[in-house]
């Protein structure tokens, strides 16, 4: 019996969507694309004066956010020739880091974070930290074009001089594709929902929180709709939305996330 018979999965994502659509069309699902993340751009111009301050060695702590951002900042500093200067100074500093991806791409550096999150989200990061003292302290902080109001708020409460480097931007998607997903999960018309990383989480709740929708949205995702996360941090950021009943797969693969929808419905008919 296949699981996901007549069920229709609006995809938030933008990539791989055709090999994703297969995966749940072969399940008996069907697809419905409504990307929800908009565009990420590298936006080098303040890269290079950002990496030069870094290999200066004036921070105290350097805090890494996500994978592809901590390597982004080692490959430029690469072609800078500032290669070994930026991990001789991220050795002579402490480092924290969130997401597993974050304390592989470190790994690769020969680094081990003296602080990470214990559940892959910024919450968890932020609950470790505080047990470190970041009193007078100078630092470099990588994001990757999220907002992080709690963490900086920390580092400010802490008296600490926080340096933001964003190597990435995100703009965001279409307004009509947004309210499509929107009306889409208020409606019922589609059953669940995969999501594949924080920022489509974002720009659909803001937009449900802009039209005085949030309280039905909520709802409908305690309801028929179900939310479905590629991983850890996917899933605190809709949990930190107000979705309590998550779907995740053990294994952190696209593909690995309708498997996994498939057996909650498995386990839930």
């Amino acid at each position: 019996m296949e699981r996901l018979a007549g069920k229709r999965i609006a995809l938030a994502g933008s990539r791989k969507t055709e090999e994703i659509s297969k995966i749940i069309a072969n399940l008996g699902g069907i697809p419905v694309l409504r990307p929800a993340q908009g565009t990420v751009f590298l936006d080098d111009s303040s890269l290079e004066e950002d990496i030069r301050e870094l290999v200066e060695g004036k921070y105290d702590w350097f805090i890494f956010t996500t994978g592809i951002g901590t390597e982004t900042l080692h490959k430029h500093a690469g072609n800078l020739g500032l290669q070994e200067g930026f991990a001789a100074a991220l050795r002579q500093a402490k480092v924290a880091a969130r997401g597993y991806k974050t304390v592989q791409a470190l790994k690769n550096l020969g680094l081990v974070p003296v602080v990470r999150d214990d559940d892959g989200s910024m919450a968890g990061l932020l609950r470790s930290m505080k047990a470190h003292s970041f009193r007078d302290a100078k630092v470099a902080l990588q994001l990757h074009g999220d907002p992080a109001p709690q963490l900086i708020q920390f580092l400010e409460g802490e008296g600490a001089e926080s340096k933001e480097i964003l190597p990435y931007h995100h703009i965001p998607p279409e307004t009509e594709v947004l309210e499509q997903l929107l009306q889409d999960i208020i409606n019922g018309d589609v059953d669940a929902v995969n999501f594949t990383s924080t920022p489509q989480v974002r720009f659909l709740f803001a937009h449900g929180k802009e039209k005085g929708l949030l309280d039905k949205l909520i709802e409908a995702f305690a309801g028929k709709v179900v939310a479905v996360a590629v991983g850890k941090v996917t899933a605190a950021a809709l949990r930190d939305a107000g979705v309590e009943r998550v779907v995740v797969p053990g294994q952190e693969r696209m593909g690995s996330a309708i498997v996994a929808l498939e057996q909650f419905y498995k386990e839930n008919q």
